[in-house]
């Protein structure tokens, strides 16, 4: 074999390593040694190309200037549809909204048409529309509630709120641009979903009172629960403002119903009933505002023409026109500090909501979410939000369901909805004067009825994970019976318990051995004898069950190196299965299976219905029973831990595996007591509870004929430990907790054989993983202590490396059929070491570990 082979790139050649093939020959490898990495490579990836870095972190803080040079006329179109049929939803809604937030009209609309101006600029989602929403605006009304309640009078509704709005952006903001917002992934979904559907029951529930006239009998800041017994208590106050609120809420439903059933039954007419019923909230609250228009002039001008008696039912009254209160914010002392206590659950509440709606818009609409540009956007919007007098906004999801459902094409579009609420803040503020406050309640009644997780969303995460099922229950039932606040904080704990649980409470798996081939488009026949799965060119005669024709895929590499499905060969069996008898799979004749069609070792967990002492699940099938799985080769245990690897956990999987390597194999010495008092205390032997044993407790049993002390020897016909396997392929990193348990563990198998055994390892997908373990003495053979005499390490005969090579550089002559009898030509093509030649117990996958039969 020629030198040259080993050089790479000019480099010189390492040392070979032999490699021991399967019929014994000797070759050469090359030898190669991995880059250990460190703590300076950390440091250049972070510092390198500073000046490109800081220039694309700006660039990145405007995502506009992506796209903007590219904006045509198309676009303008759609964009301008989508922004236009949003504002005439925002209108209705935001005044709406600030009524739940307790504040006047006006300032919805403010917080409108700032939000949806401002976002486009800093946005990655196109479909999110950002303002006034129901949950925000509740937990602003109950923040107002709470200062008011202390303070009186001291500090307006509208400071206030303005004031949650300047702390919240601050916040969002700091978290933005210190790339923080992976923080809100410890969140889970159904903790998201349980809070969402909790507040949408709390806000329809609060609604009720002023949808029937007696808003001001109730309540609505006290719990869910309070709020609905004392809303029953006074169904029989109800007023005339119950004909403005229940029949538009009924007509809304009843639009909304048509609208979505009518596109079944009229496909041709979908678009239509689309527009259709996108404009019922801003149709029914003008009709509702005619007919409060009719009955006040009626009131006013025929039964009181003085104007002496107020109207019996609640309108909205004056709202100012134009921007009334703009300019640099108030900000009174103490005024911060009155609502301290409220701002980490506003800024969860503001933060939580929107990233969760702009993750659903990206993944269903096939574009990337940024989430801390999106919390960054969020920040910047409510700061300058602020000189607008404009509280709380964020992402709401009926308004970008809207705009994804109209096509719109680019963040632009809020711009056109901003000027809609610009128009209807400067135009049509005296026709607001007589919109029924009971028809905005149902106006907010129907909009969060979209918030509430439908029935079988709980059934779903049963059928999924019961354990988020049930914190999903457990949040909307505290939401319910206690705060919004309790449940918000609940759903945060219980995403960081389970996460903790999980990664505390990983089941690591001990691993046995089966045969597996693939095999392509076969079919597959049913325990009746059916074909459960066929191709066209298979059939199974319906009669008798019996297969007519099978054909057989495998996957290997063709001579020109490309990986395809080659049809081997079409068998014909005529064996016959009736469909009436129980169709059994031995009968199949698996020597009519392809030549080249090769079974390989596979690594299962082992269930614990064939092997007790296993550490699996009892209740757990991973592969078909009838599948036999065999054990490890004799003094050989391999070992998954589950999830993770740390300090959390490192001591449980260690403690498993002790316990399992003391059920299976005995002792490298035979142990031998003289009395049985020499016993220890954990391994006191046999010991049957009677009366004598209990009276012979202190009492030495002596040799009767020799008078000495009678002399134990415990006889253990179990393997000897020769090799534990780790498999990390599912750990993504250690620490020194979980390295040093490993230490530990290697002198505890020891002390328990009496020699130095093996440990391997593979499946590691983290460097960091790799250089640990290194650092710490495993991957390679044990070295015996120095001035040691004696080397006590049970070491293989034999060092196995994986080798791999280049597709263009594979030989088809190297098959399956070939690999018994095969060379490996090193002049004729590359064979590399796959892993560090330095560190031959570290693999890439497990080894079939054959040669320790």
């Amino acid at each position: 074999m020629s030198d040259s082979i080993y050089e790479r790139g000019g480099e010189l050649p390492l040392e070979p390593q032999h490699f021991k093939f399967a019929n014994d020959e000797s070759v050469k490898i090359a030898g190669y040694e991995d880059k250990q990495v460190g703590p300076l490579d950390v440091l250049h990836e972070i510092v390198d190309s500073p000046w490109t870095r800081f220039k694309d972190y700006l660039i990145s803080l405007f995502p506009i200037l992506r796209w903007i040079l590219h904006y045509n006329l198309k676009w303008f179109y759609s964009d301008l549809i989508a922004g236009v049929t949003v504002g005439c939803v925002m209108v209705p809604q935001s005044m709406s909204y600030a009524q739940l937030a307790g504040l006047t009209p006006e300032f919805g609309l403010y917080s409108s048409f700032v939000g949806v101006l401002i976002y486009c600029f800093f946005a990655t989602s196109k479909d999110v529309s950002i303002g006034p929403v129901a949950v925000m605006s509740l937990q602003v009304g109950k923040v107002v509630a709470h200062v008011q309640e202390k303070h009186g009078d001291l500090y307006p509704a509208h400071v206030i709120a303005t004031a949650v709005a300047f702390i919240c952006g601050v916040v969002a903001l700091g978290i933005g641009l210190l790339r923080l917002g992976f923080l809100l992934e410890f969140i889970s979904m159904p903790a998201v979903v349980g809070f969402m559907t909790g507040s949408a029951l709390n806000i329809v529930a609060g609604q009720v009172p002023g949808l029937m006239g007696f808003n001001k009998l109730v309540n609505t800041r006290d719990s869910t629960y309070k709020v609905i017994i004392e809303t029953l208590k006074h169904l029989p106050d109800s007023t005339i403002d119950a004909a403005f609120g229940i029949i538009p809420l009924f007509i809304l439903y009843l639009w909304k119903y048509v609208c979505d059933f009518g596109p079944k039954r009229y496909p041709s007419k979908q678009k239509w009933f689309f527009y259709t019923s996108v404009m019922r909230n801003g149709v029914v609250i003008i009709f509702a505002t005619l007919v409060s228009w009719g009955a006040y002039y009626d009131w006013t001008h025929n039964k009181y023409p003085g104007g002496a008696k107020k109207v019996p039912w609640s309108i909205l009254g004056t709202v100012p026109s134009g921007l009334k209160h703009t300019g640099v914010m108030e900000m009174p002392n103490g005024i911060f500090s009155a609502f301290a206590s409220q701002i980490p659950v506003s800024v969860i509440i503001l933060l939580l909501e929107h990233i969760s709606i702009s993750k659903s818009f990206g993944r269903v609409n096939d574009y990337k979410i940024v989430p801390d540009q999106e919390v960054i956007a969020i920040g910047v919007t409510n700061l300058l939000g602020t000189f607008f007098s404009a509280y709380p906004a964020t992402g709401s999801f009926s308004r970008s369901a809207l705009k994804a459902k109209c096509g719109v094409r680019t963040p632009l579009a809020g711009v056109y909805t901003g000027v809609v609420v610009l128009l209807a803040l400067y135009a049509l503020t005296e026709a607001f004067y007589f919109i029924p406050k009971a028809s905005l309640s149902a106006v907010i009644i129907h909009a969060v009825g979209d918030l509430m997780a439908h029935w079988r969303v709980t059934w779903d995460f049963y059928l999924i994970a019961p354990l988020d099922a049930a914190i999903f229950l457990i949040c909307v039932l505290v939401s319910v019976f206690s705060t919004i606040e309790n449940g918000i904080y609940f759903a945060m704990a219980a995403s960081a318990v389970t996460l903790l649980w999980r990664n505390l409470r990983t089941h690591g798996q001990f691993l046995g051995r089966i045969k597996v081939a693939e095999v392509i488009d076969p079919i597959v026949v049913s325990r009746s004898g059916r074909s459960e799965y066929s191709e066209s060119s298979s059939s199974i005669n319906e009669d008798t069950g019996s297969i007519e024709k099978k054909k057989i895929h495998i996957k290997f590499f063709s001579k020109d190196g490309q990986n395809s499905d080659i049809e081997l060969q079409t068998k014909e069996y005529s064996k016959e299965y009736p469909s009436d008898q129980e169709f059994d799979p031995s009968n199949f004749d698996l020597s009519k299976l392809p030549k080249r069609t090769r079974f390989a070792t596979r690594w299962v967990p082992i269930p614990k219905s064939k092997f007790p002492l296993s550490s699996s699940h009892t209740y757990a099938n991973y592969i078909n029973e009838e599948i036999e799985i065999l054990p490890p080769p004799t003094g050989v245990i391999v070992y998954r831990p589950g999830e993770a690897f740390t300090y959390l956990n490192c001591s449980r999987h260690l403690d498993t595996l002790l316990d399992y390597m003391k059920s299976n194999t005995r002792r490298g010495e035979t142990v031998v007591y003289k009395v049985k008092s020499d016993r220890p205390w954990n391994d006191p032997g046999e010991l049957t509870w009677n009366f004598n044993s209990v009276k012979n407790i202190f009492k030495r049993k002596k040799n009767i004929d020799s008078n000495e002390d009678e002399i134990e020897v415990v006889e253990d016909n179990r393997p000897i430990l020769k090799l534990i396997h780790f498999d990390f392929a599912s750990v993504t990193g250690v620490d020194v907790t979980s390295i040093q348990a490993l230490v530990d563990l290697r002198k505890a198998v020891s002390r328990y054989t009496g020699r130095d055994i093996e440990f391997h390892f593979s499946g590691i997908i983290n460097p960091w993983i790799k250089k640990s373990l290194i650092n710490a003495g495993f991957g390679k053979p044990f070295q015996p202590l120095k001035g040691s005499t004696i080397d006590n390490a049970v070491s293989s005969e034999h060092r196995y490396y994986d080798i791999g090579t280049s597709y263009d550089e594979y030989d088809s002559t190297f098959s399956a059929e070939t690999y018994d009898d095969a060379e490996l030509q090193i002049g004729r093509h590359r064979y590399y070491a796959v892993n560090s030649t330095e560190t031959p117990f570290i693999h890439l996958d497990i080894p079939s570990y054959d040669y320790l039969e």
